[in-house]
């Protein structure tokens, strides 16, 4: 092999190691940029998902003052003034509260422990029906703000029934 041919063979085995060296940089350019990205897509989301939920303490604050609200209804004469004027008041807190996407949690039919709180339990027909609420449950989307505290009934057990005990 001439001196010529050596150097030839000694370039092109550079040539394909910057080359190898290039790839590697430029691979790892590219794993670094979709990082990037994720994390930024990442932040993006977890940023409103913070702005969406940061007003949940104050909303909840706020329910306990609609409850103040329907209370005074409930015991105001409906054709006073003062009835509605705090029925008005009532009425433009909640469209408030739904414009957040605060709604009530529904407290008619069968108990959901996801949802509602059994605060006690009465003789029915059928177990796991909901007789009254005493505090109305509110969700913020998929977030329960309060759960809905009800009385659920429960079918009275007969004598003859036994349970099975292991």
């Amino acid at each position: 092999m001439t001196a010529k041919s050596e150097k030839k063979l000694e370039c092109e085995k550079k040539l394909e190691e910057s080359e190898a060296k290039a790839q590697e940089y430029l691979d790892m350019a590219r794993r670094v940029q979709a990082e990037f990205e994720n994390f930024r897509k990442r932040s993006m989301k977890e940023n409103e998902e913070f702005k969406k939920f940061a007003t949940a303490d104050i909303a909840s604050d706020i329910l306990t003052i609609a409850d103040d609200l329907e209370r005074a209804l409930a015991h105001a004469d409906p054709e006073s003034e003062l009835a509605h004027g705090v029925n008005a008041i009532h009425s433009n807190l909640m469209k408030l509260l739904q414009t957040r996407g605060i709604t009530e949690i529904d407290a008619s039919g069968q108990f959901d422990p996801n949802y509602h709180e059994a605060l006690c339990i009465c003789d029915g027909d059928s177990d796991n029906k909901i007789t009254e609420v005493f505090q109305k449950g509110y969700r913020m989307d998929s977030r329960i703000l309060r759960y809905s505290k009800v009385k659920v009934t429960r079918k009275p057990q007969q004598e003859g029934d036994e349970k099975c005990q292991e």
